[in-house]
């Protein structure tokens, strides 16, 4: 059966929730902040709750797994290795608060000054539908871990409900943390707009979040937000070839480029640019050969989230005035691998463009699907360049065998965050917006850094 007819089934029934509920809950929410069961209870105990979450949490992987590929269509093998590494970070934000201490700062006369880190009281948090759990866990845990009260909005694609179940079970107090599943323009401007929020935590797309963004502003509310990415790769002529079309095919088309820093426009150095591009568009079409049931662990990729994404994709590709060397279009019919009925889902073929200029929305603008485009590049500063000249900042990526120059480049990319011979790795010790992550590739171990 289609993933997103088992979602609609699964989702309909608790997305439609009034606004005079979402009021009631987060003032539910403020109350058990204000009764200090949580946010005033000793850090040892909530030490211990999260601990406890995360070996819940632990031992149903396998069922959340294929939860998420029911309802998302990213195949079962993604989502039982992402999800894996979930526990990790409510076990990271458990052992802080065993170990974070205030700290005696430096004053004039005979004072005691000392600063400590107090909870903000309601925090509301808005995830997206590509990574449902693993985005809201590393949301939900610092802000648990700090004394707050969350109240999550997750995509009306994606809900969380199991997620609160287990919160419930592991001991964290009623009102703590509440899940509104519902449509954004209802449900998640009646949460960013109560008064008793103080931080909003968005990730979503530019245009939800100058929305969201206003809201919480007349509030006078903190607000964070990742709102999309055009993740550059720049590909050296030094590199490792093999490994880095293995690299990039995987910074492109894991969660059917549906991320936000999926590697989407590649440079490569003009030296290896012909062997690079004719092996990318080979792994590009392998990859192809082995889409199929989501469910089946040996498929590659799954659909676009939606029918209507999938459309927009395509108007996408209509628009653009490059060349198309593999893939562009929809697949329909039935799949090599398993026989799977491709018109049961929103299915794409992983796309490889080349020869977009610069001002051409696909190089400008973010997709959010299996669509890269190559271009070639002379020099370092051509190459950072190019890598540059896009509005949006997130993510990017660099292979490379000479550690002297990734360092170099990694520090002329403007992106909060950078990766030097892999991709998407990221661990709760580090921040996502700004780190460097360096691969034993170039003989050095994985590396987070603070810029």
């Amino acid at each position: 059966m289609l993933p997103g007819r088992y979602r609609v089934k699964l989702c309909s029934t608790k997305a439609k929730m009034s606004e005079e509920y979402v009021r009631e809950a987060i003032n539910g929410a403020q109350d058990a902040f204000q009764s200090g069961l949580w946010n005033k209870a000793p850090a040892i105990h909530r030490s211990k709750i999260l601990s406890k979450l995360a070996r819940l949490l632990e031992e149903r992987i396998p069922e959340l797994a294929a939860i998420e590929t029911l309802q998302t269509g990213r195949p079962i093998r993604e989502m039982k290795a992402q999800l894996s590494r979930l526990p990790e970070w409510l076990d990271y934000f458990a052992a802080l608060l065993r170990t974070y201490q205030g700290f005696v700062a430096p004053t004039q006369g005979n004072l005691l000054n000392y600063v400590q880190r107090v909870p903000l009281g309601v925090v509301a948090q808005i995830t997206p539908f590509n990574h449902p759990l693993l985005i809201a866990v590393k949301k939900i845990a610092p802000a648990l871990a700090a004394g707050n009260s969350v109240v999550v909005k997750p995509s009306e694609a994606c809900i969380l409900l199991e997620f609160a179940d287990m919160a419930g079970q592991a001991g964290i107090p009623a009102g703590v943390l509440t899940v509104l599943p519902g449509i954004g323009a209802t449900v998640g401007k009646a949460i960013v707009s109560h008064p008793h929020v103080r931080k909003v935590d968005v990730t979503a797309s530019t245009r939800t979040g100058r929305a969201v963004g206003q809201a919480a502003g007349a509030n006078i509310a903190s607000f964070t937000a990742e709102l999309g990415g055009k993740a550059p790769i720049i590909v050296f002529d030094d590199a490792d070839i093999q490994s880095a079309v293995n690299g990039v095919a995987f910074a492109s088309f894991i969660a059917s480029g549906q991320t936000c820093v999926s590697g989407t426009r590649i440079i490569i150095q003009d030296g290896v640019y012909n062997s690079f591009v004719s092996a990318l568009v080979e792994k590009t079409n392998n990859i192809r050969s082995r889409m199929g049931n989501p469910m089946n662990p040996q498929s590659t990729m799954g659909p676009v989230i939606s029918e209507h994404h999938l459309t927009r994709i395509e108007r996408i590709l209509g628009r653009m005035q490059g060349k198309v060397l593999c893939g562009g279009h929809r697949l329909t019919g039935a799949s090599p691998l398993d026989g799977f009925d491709y018109t049961h889902g929103s299915f794409l073929a992983p796309t490889i463009i080349e020869d977009v200029e610069s001002t051409d929305e696909l190089w400008r603008e973010e997709v959010f699907g299996p669509v890269i485009v190559v271009r070639r590049f002379k020099d370092v500063e051509e190459g950072v360049a190019f890598a540059n000249d896009c509005k949006y900042g997130l993510g990017a990526g660099i292979w490379t065998s000479n550690l002297t120059r990734a360092h170099r480049v990694a520090g002329d990319i403007e992106t909060g965050l950078c990766w030097v011979n892999t991709h998407h790795r990221n661990d709760p010790s580090s921040p996502w917006y700004v780190s460097i992550y360096i691969s034993k590739l170039v003989n050095t171990q994985i590396l987070p850094g603070v810029a």
